[in-house]
């Protein structure tokens, strides 16, 4: 018997590209469409679980999606007879009744090898256990010669599986991957496959899907990693790519030897293209025809309208001023002069007959009681009315602009300015609002659809900040400055400290644990927030998790019971902004 000589040369092309979540006929025609464009290619790799969209979360419970996905895979691989290149794609797959993450090899007019990922995560956003089935330990997969290892995503964050793949003959390693984008994530990714590389003396392709996904942007920036740990290869961030990795056998040892190589965005230009796509696809991907939004002539709001403008044009952004009799003539001044610069459609709507409508309704029923903060909040619930209207009426989502300061500390209205079907700067502290602010004026990210230079009048990032609820109202009348704030909320929410640790950097102990029961009495209005961009390594919603009713607080003395003394003593029932 003859056996086939290895080749010498092999063209791997990698499909950085967007998917949809259960639409599998579109996927299906992404990966028809990206192996067409790969001339020359002897095999074209795309990114975990593809096919089906990931996460596909309890979709793959269902099992009509999976006999679908499982059609539609066999129907793909029957394409691959006619020649051209091979096809890795991402699939449910279920043996022997378990469901599993697969990735399969499509070539000669069928399904030639199917491999299992054998460590499912279950930790921060990722929730696999629940859905998946864990597979053995995989062994390579032979393509024309070459024996390819096929670890999937999460089988790389420990050296068992690639370990596995060594020892049993693998020549590379080609990682598909659904890894969200957090700030740091890609240099914690680099480190991550530099260890198997080390361990293992193999090359390592790390392909990364790339859009987004409800709360979760997949940044891409898929690279090669060569034998040595050299960078052979780099695709950019925040963009769908179809590259060509020119692989050669040298000494018997697998070199990339020639890929593109792109610079990616890092820190604060990271985060605003993250927020730009995630707005972007969760505006496409749902269908809407474009956004509305309330332009209040604050900082948190002329961000939003920037990162909607970029992300879908200003010809599909609504910016709407909807001012009271504490609405500035600043204010109004700035709104129209940031709607302008973005080239927005901008409307004014005065909110003074719905407020003052609701007011009489009430007027019987208060009868006696002061004015206080309900009635404050009326304004907020009058403009969140309105806003849902101009939706409801013409179609376009409500983005809704609320910061994380804010929405960790219950600083906003429930059924008033929280109103909106999807929020981009969710999980950014207010002085990052700032900073992008400033970094919009003298940038803007690749592919941005909004006009260059300063878009943000200098006044809204100057001015205190204010919910204009009342005469002179500034927000630091109720919170600790912003960049105190900021600091106990991270120390808080991304790094569960101790109160004792927050306060020993050199803040207040009071002002610690006040912003503590903030943060623990706001839950239940978090839980009905809209969705929103994840950009830091714990955001509100699929990373923490905390109950609703919850009577701990840190006392500050691990040797002593919690002082329950500085508990909120009920939630009242409309409480917005504080009530403790």
């Amino acid at each position: 018997m003859t056996v086939p000589k290895p080749p010498g040369r092999l063209v791997i092309a990698l499909a950085q590209i967007d998917c949809i979540v259960g639409d599998l006929a579109g996927n299906a025609a992404s990966v028809r469409a990206a192996r067409a464009s790969a001339g020359g290619a002897d095999i074209v790799m795309f990114s975990e679980l593809f096919l089906a969209g990931y996460p596909p979360e309890d979709l793959v419970l269902k099992p009509a999606f999976l006999e679908a996905c499982r059609a539609t895979l066999e129907t793909l691989a029957r394409e691959t007879a006619g020649g051209g290149p091979a096809i890795l794609l991402g699939v449910p797959w279920v043996e022997e009744g378990l469901c599993h993450n697969a990735y399969a090899l499509l070539d000669n007019g069928r399904i030639e090898a199917v491999r299992f990922k054998h460590d499912l995560p279950n930790y921060g956003v990722f929730d696999e256990k629940r859905v998946f089935a864990a597979g053995p330990l995989p062994g390579p997969v032979s393509f024309r010669g070459v024996r390819l290892g096929l670890p999937i995503c999460e089988d790389i964050w420990a050296p068992d599986t690639v370990e596995c793949l060594a020892e049993t003959g693998a020549e590379i390693l080609l990682v598909p991957n659904g890894s969200p984008y957090w700030r740091g994530k890609h240099a914690e990714r680099v480190q991550i496959a530099a260890a198997r590389v080390t361990e293992s003396g193999l090359p390592m392709i790390y392909l990364n899907q790339v859009g987004g996904q409800d709360e979760l942007v997949f940044d891409g920036g898929s690279f090669v990693l060569n034998a040595d740990r050299s960078l052979a290869c780099q695709l950019p961030a925040f963009e769908e790519a179809v590259a060509l990795t020119v692989w050669e056998r040298r000494a018997g040892a697998w070199v990339c030897a020639g890929a593109p190589r792109a610079l990616l965005e890092e820190g604060d230009e990271a985060d605003y293209a993250a927020c730009v796509l995630g707005l972007r696809d969760y505006v496409g991907k749902n269908r809407f025809p474009g956004v509305v939004l309330g332009l209040s002539g604050g900082i948190d709001s002329a961000l939003c309208a920037a990162l909607a403008v970029d992300a879908l044009g200003a010809d599909r952004v609504h910016c709407v001023m909807l001012p009271y009799k504490f609405t500035s003539g600043e204010s109004l001044a700035d709104a129209e002069l940031c709607a302008k610069a973005l080239g927005a459609r901008y409307d004014t709507l005065p909110i003074a007959p719905a407020v003052e409508g609701l007011e009489a309704v009430l007027a019987g029923l208060f009868a006696g009681k002061p004015r206080d903060i309900t009635e404050e909040n009326l304004q907020s619930r009058a403009r969140g009315a309105l806003l849902m209207s101009v939706s409801n009426k013409f179609g376009p989502m409500v983005v809704t602009t609320g910061n994380k300061s804010e929405m960790s500390v219950g600083y906003a209205t429930i059924y008033g300015d929280m109103n909106g079907g999807f929020n981009p700067i969710k999980d950014l502290y207010k002085m990052q609002v700032f900073r992008l602010c400033g970094l919009r004026n003298r940038w803007k990210p690749r592919g941005a659809l909004g006009p260059d230079g300063a878009v943000i009048p200098e006044n809204i990032i100057r001015k205190p900040p204010s919910a204009e609820l009342r005469d002179n109202q500034k927000d630091e009348d109720s919170l600790p400055p912003y960049e105190v704030l900021d600091d106990i909320l991270e120390c808080l929410v991304e790094k569960e400290m101790r109160v004792s640790d927050i306060a020993a950097r050199g803040h207040e102990m009071a002002v610690v644990k006040r912003v503590e029961g903030l943060l623990y009495i706001a839950e239940y209005k978090r839980r009905q927030s809209a969705p929103g961009v994840k950009v830091t390594k714990k955001n509100f919603g699929r990373d923490r998790r905390y109950p609703i009713v919850n009577r701990f607080r840190d006392s500050g003395e691990s040797s002593k019971a919690p002082d329950n003394s500085i508990a909120p003593k009920k939630i009242v029932g409309g409480a917005e902004r504080f009530e403790e």
